[in-house]
């Protein structure tokens, strides 16, 4: 960022609004109650910059860097010359799909175990008895369940800022969904004086500047970090077409938590 008379200059000039249509079902664990995993009725930006390619990761962690997110590592180089808004639906609340899914052995015999499904009567005569050996491992992953997904066919937009070139698809979620994705419009960032504002458009609770005044909002609790709707707050902003925004918007560059 620059300053000049006072005022911010943003990295990006322009910014598009761009259609997200879902080809399939998109599937996020956003939540989970019991045995049914929730995707909520939005798409993140962290999501989107990784499916865009603007950010790469290793498929296989290993060492130190096992269940440790690098977010910051990844994104943060992006700040100086792209960004994106979480997705919202373009008809204000999207319609899900449930499907239960059932990842149980199709053996002859099988019992439950300790988060782990045996599939032979020796499985379990070593569990009684106490044996773990290395072949006996608890898994990570669920056997059965339910999930909810944004179904196929649902709309949603979002802001791009910057002038990198979009894919016409990019594939999405866990189940790495197809979408497409369609520009509406292209618009220039004008810089706005500090003062009060409401924006409707989708925000990352932890890419907001600190010094940003949250007058009112609504809160969605999702990982990797909640995401605000509905934003009234004080301070400078950006004018995009339609759309307001507070400025200095940055991946990971916020430091709010998610109880924001």
């Amino acid at each position: 960022m620059t300053e000049q008379n006072g005022t911010t200059i943003p990295p990006f000039k322009t910014a598009k609004l761009i259609e997200l249509w879902c080809a399939e079902p998109v599937f996020f664990a956003s939540r989970e109650l019991s045995d049914t995993y929730y995707t909520e009725g939005t798409i993140g930006n962290y999501a989107l910059a990784y499916a865009l390619g603007w950010a790469r990761s290793p498929y296989r962690l290993s060492g130190r860097d096992v269940g440790k997110p690098s977010y910051s590592e990844d994104l943060t180089p992006l700040n100086s010359s792209c960004y994106v808004l979480p997705a919202w639906s373009a008809i204000g609340t999207p319609t899900f799909r449930f499907e239960r899914f059932n990842a149980l052995s199709d053996a002859y015999w099988y019992a439950m175990t300790n988060n782990r499904v045996a599939t032979a009567r020796v499985d379990m005569l070593k569990v009684r008895q106490g044996d773990k050996p290395n072949t006996f491992r608890p898994s990570n992953y669920p056997q059965t369940g339910r999930l909810r997904m944004i179904e196929r066919g649902n709309e949603f937009h979002t802001l791009v800022f910057g002038d990198r070139e979009l894919p016409e698809y990019i594939r999405l979620g866990k189940f790495m969904s197809k979408v497409r994705i369609k520009i509406l419009k292209e618009m220039p960032v004008e810089v706005l004086a500090a003062g009060e504002y409401t924006s409707q458009a989708y925000f990352t609770s932890a890419d907001l500047p600190t010094n940003l005044t949250l007058l009112a909002f609504d809160l969605i609790s999702m990982p990797p970090s909640s995401i605000v709707k509905n934003l009234r707050f004080h301070g400078s902003a950006w004018k995009l077409g339609d759309y307001i925004t507070p400025a200095n918007l940055q991946f990971c560059g916020g430091g709010r938590s998610n109880d924001t």
